[in-house]
């Protein structure tokens, strides 16, 4: 049977095309009930009207307490319905690590649901700061280290000024996330130039997720979510220092105190996640579930950031995935058969 690492996507990816989605695909009809009547109980829309809504609305579909569930359920469902293949570790990208641990088996699916649905509605509430995307690398996708040093020197030039907060949110492959207030925010932004017609880009409803600045959102959570609620991994877990939680060595309190800590108030580095399941886990594929399929370009630097199969460029990346693809996007319709109906041996 081929292997692969699951690859949980984050927040922003649950857009106007995945409308329905959820719904649609989610293999388990008394789990996704049992969601909803837990958001009805908390006073909160369910993920059923969120999904099956008449029009998508950012204002609505974005918000942390409703993207973050919803973001959830849509890869838990994902998960649930893999086969013919096997999982040999799970990672995801920054709140996909909440999804990755209920994929994993460290939380149960309601108790990850409990996780998610906490933190997103906690982030909310706060709202502290913002975020911003910038690209380091070009439309090749050929690593730059020199332009990626120079942009986190900004970054650090920046936050030393007066009442302006900045700071590496994530390491995204071949883009970072740069996260602070709001003069922190704006400085940086003014001193880029812009590149590929849309970048920097301000992302709406996000928070200065990673970061100092979320500390009370932190405590809040640890608070809010006991150790009990955590138990031992059943699949080896990446997480965002790149560090593996092998089945058997974590314990519940250290899941726990990194979840709602340093993964929470420390930068998020997807790229060393990657880079780590590439090599530790050695995978035939690399699996990201819904929703959307934003998340692929990411994992593709990041390989080509570790030199992963010797790939060095975009195109060295398309030729090998026309040849023997590796990265599937589970809501691809052409990529989602191969892993729910069976893959060959």
């Amino acid at each position: 049977m081929k292997t692969a690492v699951l690859i949980c996507p984050g927040r922003g990816t649950y857009t106007k095309a995945e409308l329905g989605s959820l719904t649609r695909t989610f293999p388990d009809p008394n789990l996704l009930a049992r969601f909803d009547t837990e958001r009805a109980r908390l006073g909160q829309e369910t993920l059923t009207a969120l999904d099956t809504a008449p029009a998508y609305s950012v204002s609505r579909h974005t918000r942390g307490d409703n993207a973050s569930a919803l973001i959830y359920a849509c890869s838990l469902g994902d998960a649930l319905s893999l086969k013919g293949v096997e999982v040999v570790a799970v990672t995801g990208n920054s709140m996909g690590w909440y999804s990755a641990l209920a994929c994993a088996g460290a939380l149960s699916p309601m108790d990850g649901f409990t996780v998610v649905n906490t933190m997103g509605t906690l982030m909310q509430e706060a709202l502290i700061g913002g975020q911003t995307v910038y690209p380091f690398m070009g439309e090749d996708w050929q690593h730059n280290p020199a332009r990626h040093a120079e942009l986190l020197a900004l970054v650090i030039e920046i936050a030393a000024r007066p009442g302006h907060d900045l700071g590496l949110s994530i390491d995204l492959g071949g883009m970072l996330i740069i996260a602070g207030n709001e003069p922190g925010l704006a400085a940086f932004e003014a001193a880029v130039p812009p590149v590929q017609t849309r970048f920097p880009l301000r992302l709406g409803n996000h928070a200065a997720f990673h970061t100092a600045l979320q500390a009370p959102v932190a405590a809040n959570g640890r608070a809010a979510l006991p150790e009990t609620l955590f138990r031992q991994p059943a699949k080896p877990l990446v997480d965002g220092r790149g560090h593996v939680w092998w089945p058997g060595a974590a314990t519940t309190a250290a899941l726990r105190n990194y979840t709602l800590g340093h993964q929470v108030v420390e930068p998020y580095d997807f790229t060393a996640a990657i880079r780590t399941a590439a090599r530790e886990l050695a995978p035939d594929y690399f699996i990201i579930p819904g929703p959307g399929t934003t998340l692929g370009g990411a994992v593709a630097q990041s390989l080509i950031r570790a030199n992963w199969r010797g790939l060095a460029s975009k195109s060295d990346f398309q030729r090998l995935q026309a040849e023997t693809p590796f990265l599937i996007s589970m809501a691809l319709p052409e990529q989602r058969p191969l892993v729910t109906e069976g893959m060959p041996k």
